[in-house]
């Protein structure tokens, strides 16, 4: 009989703290930080703190050139990799940021993958006996003591449980949570330091944030229980797609306990030994299992990769590792099919209106270039029909043009893009000629009837009351704030301007230069004068000794000086 479990109602998740590291954090991580500089320097990133003028962090000994720009993206790769587990994280979160990352790193950056040894079996034990209160010879029939698996943050054994059923067991390393909270205030304390020197478009500061929020829900293994209990609730009457059973009464924040599927994963060698007619079958499933979950659930495994897919055979696939989900709203599934239609009927204010609707954001100042990227784009559609587009790509180009322009997308989206990239990997490896146009095209008039469903219209319509009434019930408080102020004085005008980052620098670089020639004519007319005129004290060849400490400064401040014009290239 097929176990599943439904998901608990009233559950309340935690939330993730971010954490600012204090004074003492900071001189503590002080050290460490010129470490990781030495690392950087290493790769080839001594320049950037030296373009950045970061030198209280620069070690002496500096490249002075960054590597070929080909290479970069295999150069910051490796020193992710050599820096460690927290890092190899972080880098795995920038990977799923092609918005503030160039596509060339981005490639790179996939790459990346959790290498650690696993620790000691002793370690396992303490930990499932502090968190489940059992010794491991009563909680479990049989324990394995090799890993299956090991990553940064914890590792896999296999198990049986009282009564004979086999499962897998995830535990958490005991040091993981301290070690990675002490890597993150260093990245926190290194994004405040390069915030207000790099014109990068992004902040540092709420990118380390948004990546101390993605591990701190990894480190939850509570968290990834219910998202795994969920997506069963989601598949619970479809007998293609098996979510394993968790078994709640072996779970913990460090612990979680989960039946054990039997199979190949698609990164093993037996699937590549299937026949073609078999593994067309198998791309179509896994295709439309994660277009059931974008178009229908709104519930969205993040991380498809092929370790996390495990073929049943008879047409079946199990599902593993929860912990990185994107939850779609039911409002977000309406307004892209809203989307869809405006392409098809070639509104381009529509799309505009959907896209803000949808949380991206623009300034008025790129509204022409928006309206402009997004004729282009979807010319090719308007005047089809809904079932002939294919969703996942329309869903590419909007990411696309996001990414092009450096709008704002929520960050529910940015997990999206990452599974549908994976995904279209998976199954190009599968079956490369896989028509993913006719596995959406089954989505797409389920997605027009539910937009006209009559029974939505109420709910739509509340929603849509209860926005204009918020707007409208702002506006005489907005008018007032802006009338007190004008009314006392206090309005402010905020002028920013783009692109004279690099301007300001080099007029900082000459500014120093004429001090530091100012300073070094000052010293050698200052000591000539003392070397003549003087007559009192110890002379060389009738000359002042008391001169020559100021012809010292002055050669050294003039030699400092030509070589920093000599080293600049810009003789």
């Amino acid at each position: 009989m097929r176990l599943r479990i439904m998901v608990a109602q009233g559950v309340v998740l935690p939330p993730v703290q971010v954490r600012h590291p204090s004074f003492i954090t900071r001189v503590r991580n002080f050290e460490r930080m010129r470490e990781i500089t030495e690392v950087a320097v290493r790769h080839g990133f001594g320049y950037f703190f030296e373009r950045h003028r970061l030198f209280p962090v620069l070690p002496w000994r500096r490249k002075k050139h960054p590597p070929p720009h080909a290479q970069r993206g295999r150069h910051i790769r490796e020193m992710l990799d050599e820096l460690g587990p927290t890092f190899v994280k972080f880098g795995q979160l920038l990977s799923t940021r092609p918005d503030i990352v160039p596509a060339d790193i981005v490639h790179e950056l996939v790459k990346l993958q959790d290498s650690v040894s696993p620790f000691e079996f002793s370690t396992v034990e303490q930990v499932i006996q502090e968190d489940l209160g059992l010794t491991l010879a009563r909680a479990f029939e049989s324990f394995e003591t090799q890993p299956l698996a090991s990553a940064s943050i914890g590792q896999v054994h296999g198990a049986v449980l009282p009564g004979g059923e086999r499962v897998v067991v995830k535990v958490q390393r005991p040091d993981a949570a301290r070690q990675i909270h002490r890597d993150v205030d260093l990245l926190h304390q290194f994004a405040e330091m390069i915030e207000g020197h790099i014109g990068a478009g992004f902040s540092a500061v709420e990118v380390v944030e948004e990546f101390s929020r993605s591990i701190g829900r990894e480190l939850d293994y509570g968290l990834e229980a219910r998202n795994a209990m969920r997506f069963a609730a989601n598949f619970v009457d479809d007998e293609a797609v098996w979510i394993p059973q968790v078994h709640e009464r072996y779970c913990s924040r460090r612990v979680l306990t989960m039946e054990r599927l039997d199979g190949p994963t698609l990164n093993h060698s037996e699937i590549q030994d299937l026949p073609m007619e078999e593994r067309r079958d198998l791309a179509q499933l896994i295709s439309t299992c994660w277009f059931k979950q974008m178009f229908r659930d709104g519930f969205v495994h993040g991380d498809p990769h092929p370790a996390n897919i495990v073929y049943l055979g008879e047409g079946r696939i199990g599902l593993l590792d929860f912990g990185i989900v994107a939850l779609l709203r039911a409002d977000d599934l309406e307004e892209g099919t809203k989307l869809f239609l405006h392409v098809v009927q070639s509104d381009i204010p529509g799309v505009k209106r959907s896209l803000k609707r949808l949380g991206v954001q623009w300034a008025p100042s790129v509204d022409g270039a928006v309206t402009e990227a997004v004729e282009e784009a979807f010319s090719r559609y308007f005047g089809a029909s809904l079932g002939g587009i294919d969703a996942r790509a329309v869903l590419h180009q909007i990411l696309d043009i996001i990414y092009s322009l450096r709008l704002h997308l929520p960050s529910r989206f940015l997990v999206l893009d990452k599974a549908v990239l994976t995904l279209n990997g998976v199954v190009s490896q599968l079956y490369p000629d896989l028509n993913l146009f006719e596995v959406a095209r089954q989505f797409s008039g389920e997605l027009k009837r539910r937009l006209v469903d009559p029974r939505r219209i109420p709910r739509r319509i509340q929603r849509y009351a209860a926005e204009y009434a918020q707007v409208f019930s702002e506006y005489p408080l907005q008018l007032h704030d802006l009338l007190e102020e004008l009314r006392a004085g206090e309005l402010e005008i905020k002028h920013r301007h783009v692109g004279l980052e690099n301007v300001i620098h080099r007029l900082d670089v000459i500014t120093n230069r004429l001090v530091v020639a100012l300073v070094s004519i000052a010293l050698g007319v200052t000591s000539t004068a003392v070397v003549i005129l003087v007559d009192g004290g110890p002379h060389v060849a009738g000359l002042s000794v008391w001169g020559l400490p100021g012809f010292a400064g002055s050669l050294f401040f003039g030699a400092w000086l030509i070589y920093a014009i000599i080293r600049s290239g810009r003789l």
